[in-house]
């Protein structure tokens, strides 16, 4: 079987070469827990957004986590997230001891507009938190022209956007405060953590003190992290998903059936905090976070250059990205609106593109947060997009059939009739 005739996986993770022989020596001199690499991995980072101080945290929601308590808002404050989010924000704002409110997005854009956030503040709003979802900046200047007027703190959230800019800044340092994931398919992957940004110097000790009264994770747990890492890049590797869990989505397109529900985290409270959830980020993820970011411009230049190549097949049947000329996508995810995304989903499969549905969360229809709950007809248009495969480690011959795929499939029924905020061709 030759490779045009793999499977093509809906995620490909990004990985230095040189990350074996990293672990290697980290645990060779006995510093997979603590070493000298986090905080010259902070420091790095720190360089690369323009900012004084970066924080590593657990993962990328802790470090939301710390910020919301570093910032000391009054208990059962309000803070006003995207109604299209994952679910683990607004319940770690809860368990941070607010009240989630949910604005609804930009079916366009995927993003919430500052009108949306506008209208949900209240008297009793603390923060909004602006999320740059699938790699797109939201209008930063709208959204902080809105925060400035009602006296609400600003915390973006760019776990899906890291090397993404607005007006030519880079996205986490617009606001009061920002959050990155490393989470192992994310554009920076360190198997698993995240970072913190915070403007002010008060705040920001805060949240340096939060990180620091941790416990270290055990070394048993890291080597299971990073077990479990390789694992999952095996089976994304498309020589192997086509003969490991490729033919069970394949069977379950015949049965309409979602086997991959199974794979994502159980939506729950999480008060009190899981226990991972409360350790330190390690010496070894953080030497695999320098090596991530001197590739990283290389691999969201050939993310961006697989998303041209959609573009330029994908344009004439079907609406692709909107990217606004002030801002640069970094395309965690390349969405398109099929005109029925599940029987797009099974006709890809059976043609050997393994495309994704389920990466963000209409929280508003959640039982979750039930209690919470308004109407978000942008957020609930949003999920029936499709995640194409783009990510970097495709080949130029595996993009170009992701694309004729997509094209064959999206041409043979005509667009759907335009929902909120969408205008049709």
């Amino acid at each position: 079987m030759t490779a045009m005739r793999w499977a093509i996986p809906r995620y490909g993770i990004r990985v230095a070469p040189e990350t074996s022989e990293i672990i290697r020596e980290c645990r060779s001199r006995g510093q997979l827990i603590r070493g000298p690499q986090i905080a010259e991995f902070e420091e790095s980072f720190a360089h690369f957004l323009g900012v004084e101080e970066a924080i590593a945290t657990s993962y990328g929601r802790m470090a939301f986590y710390y910020i919301l308590k570093a910032f000391r808002f009054p208990p059962g404050s309000e803070i006003v997230l995207p109604a299209l989010t994952f679910w683990v924000i607004p319940e770690l704002a809860r368990a941070a001891g607010l009240k989630p409110v949910f604005a609804d997005v930009d079916p366009v854009t995927f993003t919430t507009p500052a009108s949306a956030i506008e209208q949900a503040l209240t008297e009793r709003t603390c923060a909004v938190v602006p999320t740059h979802l699938y790699g797109l900046p939201c209008d930063m200047d709208e959204i902080l022209s809105v925060a400035a007027r009602h006296h609400v703190a600003v915390i973006e959230d760019c776990a899906h956007a890291i090397g993404a800019t607005y007006q030519g800044r880079p996205v986490g340092t617009l606001g009061d405060a920002a959050l990155y994931s490393f989470q192992l398919l994310k554009p920076l992957s360190t198997f698993r953590g995240g970072m913190a940004i915070v403007r002010d110097k008060s705040v920001r000790e805060r949240v340096r003190q939060l990180v620091n009264e941790e416990p270290w994770p055990a070394e048993a747990t890291i080597q299971r992290v990073l077990r479990l890492a390789w694992l999952e890049l095996l089976f994304t590797r498309p020589g192997v998903f086509t003969f490991s869990g490729f033919p069970i989505l394949w069977l379950s397109s015949f049965l309409s059936a979602r086997p991959d529900v199974y794979l994502w985290e159980p939506i729950r409270h999480l008060a009190p905090l899981p226990a991972d959830y409360t350790e330190r980020y390690s010496n070894v993820q953080a030497a695999l976070g320098l090596a991530g970011l001197k590739h990283l411009a290389h691999w969201t230049a050939t993310t961006r250059s697989h998303a041209e190549v959609l573009n330029t097949e994908l344009g004439p049947v079907v609406r692709v990205p909107s990217v606004p000329p002030d801002r640069t996508h970094v395309y965690y995810q390349y969405c398109v609106y099929p005109p029925d995304r599940d029987v797009f989903v099974r006709q890809a499969i059976r043609r050997g593109i393994d495309v994704e549905t389920l990466h963000m969360d209409v929280c508003t229809k959640l039982p979750l947060f039930a209690q919470y709950s308004c109407p978000a007809p942008g957020a609930e248009y949003a999920s029936q997009a499709v995640q194409l495969p783009v990510y970097s480690c495709l080949s130029m011959s595996e993009i170009g059939r992701v694309a004729d795929v997509a094209r064959h499939l999206l041409s043979r029924r005509p667009e759907p009739l335009a929902g909120p905020g969408l205008v049709n061709r």
